[in-house]
């Protein structure tokens, strides 16, 4: 009914298959199979609770920067009625409201008169440069005076 051949290749796929099957099943019961799937079970957890600390984080700092928005705003509202009342009860002198300041320029940027200024000197200009500066420890010292008084106090 069947001829040889068919029967040799068809024992051969079954025993090559039980094979396949028996090593996977071997290696999926295994102590050392198990404990991968138990690494790759910690593995997956660890990734699952670093992914949420990512989100808690990034949702933290967006609440606070809507907060600190918010709170800026609230000052801004403060202080414009605080200075528009000390302008209606101070006949106009009182504060400025911030909303008039938002035109003017930069008050750290340094005016074009003052940008090429020198700052003052710390010492005295040399006449000559072989003249003792101010910052010089024997500024103002008469040598010659010193060593006749010393000599004078050393006869004596």
């Amino acid at each position: 009914m069947y001829s040889l051949t068919i029967v040799i290749v068809g024992a051969a796929a079954g025993l090559i298959v039980g094979l396949g099957l028996g090593l996977l099943w071997g290696h999926q019961s295994s102590p050392s199979g198990q404990r991968h799937r138990e690494v790759e079970r910690k593995l997956d957890q660890v990734l699952q609770d670093n992914k949420a600390y990512e989100n808690e984080v990034v949702e933290h700092f967006s609440d606070t920067a809507r907060l600190l928005n918010n709170l800026t705003e609230s000052y801004r509202d403060v202080h414009n009625h605080l200075a528009k009342g000390a302008a209606d009860l101070c006949q106009g002198n009182g504060p400025v409201a911030l909303d008039q300041l938002q035109n003017q320029r930069d008050p750290s940027e340094i005016p074009a008169n003052l940008a090429s200024a020198q700052p003052p000197l710390d010492y005295a200009p040399k006449t000559s440069p072989d003249e003792k500066g101010m910052l010089n420890e024997e500024f103002g010292l008469d040598r010659n005076a010193m060593e006749a008084k010393t000599a004078e106090a050393s006869q004596a």
